[in-house]
């Protein structure tokens, strides 16, 4: 898949809360994943698929329920692209709440390589 094929893939897999697939179907087993600095503990910096995913699967359960995804249209560049992504939802011990972020991948033959996240902390 080329970049935009990546990225509409993507946005179609996460619109639908299914990240966990988009893990397994369109990163390299390589990848890295960057949160901001400050970000909560557990939810540094990843490399390869195996900190990635058990990065999320600590996300996951710090999460009593969702009420809502929200992901833009993919703005590219060659091997680039970001997206707005919003969640909405009520972490266990902290209530509701709307996160927003910027999300920027680097895909490299066909796979997304590099994720960073960009939001407010604290």
């Amino acid at each position: 898949m080329n970049t935009e094929q990546v990225a509409q893939r993507l946005v179609e897999l996460c619109r639908k809360g299914e990240f966990d697939q988009a893990q397994n179907e369109l990163y390299a087993d390589n990848a890295v994943s960057v949160e901001p600095a400050g970000a909560p503990d557990g939810m540094g910096d990843a490399h390869g698929m195996d900190a990635i995913r058990e990065k999320g699967r600590r996300f996951a359960e710090s999460i009593e329920a969702y009420h809502g995804v929200s992901v833009s249209d993919p703005l590219i560049a060659e091997n680039w692209f970001s997206v707005s992504m919003g969640l909405d939802v009520t972490m266990k011990g902290m209530g509701r709440i709307d996160m927003k972020e910027i999300c920027v991948y680097r895909v490299k033959d066909g796979k997304i390589v590099h994720e960073q996240f960009f939001y407010d902390v604290g």
